[in-house]
């Protein structure tokens, strides 16, 4: 838990660095003109879409009769938009993930070790950046499906608040711990570093869920939030560019320090070993030969 409060401030106070806020930008321009395009041009045709899809269910219509009946009838326009949103927030998050783990992360793995751990030598592989896209690929095909296949349980209050921020959070870990890594861990050093802090990587990782919360705030200003949704998608961008550079900090500090604390321990055992092993072959001090005859002398 000390490694993981350690590694959180000096992550936090790496985040006001200039070239990390240049380094954020870069992700922001891509996945932001991205989504303005996006919503510019299919904003409308799939809120339409939406709505003629939810009209077309019997149950639909007659709870769009009852809020109607009961006063309510801004629900029916913000019902669609609502929808529309709750699609695409998933898309938006995994897009900013991504995009920070393949652009910033390298970087910001490379800012902590020259800072902090200058001594680290770069054992990683030479293609580790394909390697690092593919591994990312998987890791969010495997929480997009576990996303869909725990849909259904969204709807009891407790796991609604609880599956998305680990399902995040192992998202996370996976991505960034390994990205981290990379570059200067061995694939037999990355996977023991991963395999015995698991539990703390996963920690960070559902911090990191939870905070991934936080965007989603920007929809909660009513009806008038989904008239500028396209806007309020790219500053949610930004706002996810920011939140998931201060987690690739907060992994890179607390993998490298453990990778460096790693090849510490092992290069103490194999001084060891060398030292026990140099002792038989010397042998012990041997002590003059003593002389038999005291009297005579040499």
């Amino acid at each position: 838990m000390k490694d993981v409060i350690q590694a959180w401030w000096r992550a936090l106070l790496n985040c006001l660095h200039p070239q990390v806020l240049a380094w954020s930008l870069l992700p922001l321009v891509a996945a932001g003109a991205l989504v303005a395009g996006l919503g510019w041009a299919f904003w409308e045709p799939a809120v339409a879409s939406v709505r003629a899809w939810l009209e077309q269910w019997a149950l639909v219509t007659t709870l769009l009769q009852w809020l109607d009946a009961i006063g309510a009838p801004g629900l029916r326009t913000v019902l669609a938009p609502l929808i529309v949103v709750v699609i695409a927030v998933p898309l938006i998050v995994v897009a900013s993930l991504l995009l920070v783990a393949w652009l910033m992360t390298p970087a910001l793995a490379a800012f902590v070790a020259r800072r902090r751990f200058p001594d680290l030598e770069r054992r990683g592989a030479a293609s580790a950046w394909w390697q690092g896209l593919a591994w990312s690929l998987g890791c969010t095909g495997v929480a997009l499906l576990a996303l869909v296949a725990t849909l259904p349980l969204w709807l009891v209050p407790p796991l609604a608040l609880l599956l998305p921020p680990l399902i995040w959070g192992w998202l996370a870990a996976r991505v960034f711990a390994f990205d981290t890594l990379a570059v200067h861990a061995t694939v037999g050093e990355r996977r023991l570093v991963m395999h015995t802090a698991r539990w703390p990587l996963l920690a960070i990782g559902v911090a990191t869920g939870l905070l991934g919360s936080a965007p989603s705030l920007l929809w909660a200003a009513g009806a008038l939030s989904f008239v500028f949704a396209p806007l309020l998608a790219v500053v949610a961008v930004w706002v996810y560019t920011l939140m998931f550079a201060f987690a690739a900090l907060w992994f890179a500090h607390f993998t490298l320090a453990r990778l460096a604390r790693l090849r510490a321990s092992v290069a103490r055992h194999a001084a060891a070993q060398a030292e026990a092993a140099a002792l038989p072959a010397a042998g012990p001090p041997t002590a003059p030969p003593l002389n038999p005859n005291p009297e005579q002398r040499p």
